[in-house]
């Protein structure tokens, strides 16, 4: 199992979103096969340092539907940075990025974000 850790000290969400999804998918290496789980663990570390704007935080929504009429939720990103932390804007940005299949959950299980 390889285990990479990504320093996001003055690095763009978009742009270091991108890095881990693809080292998460596993299309890093040579031996990459599709249909295959990877084994790699991503830890990044910094990410209160992240650079983002006030007007990108405001441009990101995180949006949630309950099923029912009148039932979704959206909260925009300074939102979500004052209650849950850089964290989780960066883990919600990671997971669009990863593909939408029964791997997904497992692939994001292998990422970590601290302060």
């Amino acid at each position: 199992m390889k285990e990479y850790t990504i320093d996001a000290k003055e690095q763009k969400l978009g742009r270091l979103a991108s890095k881990v999804a693809v080292i998460l998918m596993g299309k890093n290496v040579t031996t990459f096969r599709k249909n295959l789980f990877p084994s790699t663990k991503v830890h990044i570390i910094n990410a209160s340092k992240i650079s983002i704007t006030d007007r990108k935080l405001d441009e990101i929504t995180h949006s949630r539907y309950s099923g029912y009429p009148d039932g979704l939720k959206q909260k925009s990103g300074t939102i979500i940075r004052s209650q849950k932390g850089t964290e989780e804007l960066i883990r919600h940005a990671v997971s669009r990025m990863l593909p939408k299949n029964k791997h997904r959950s497992g692939m994001l299980k292998n990422l970590s974000v601290s302060e």
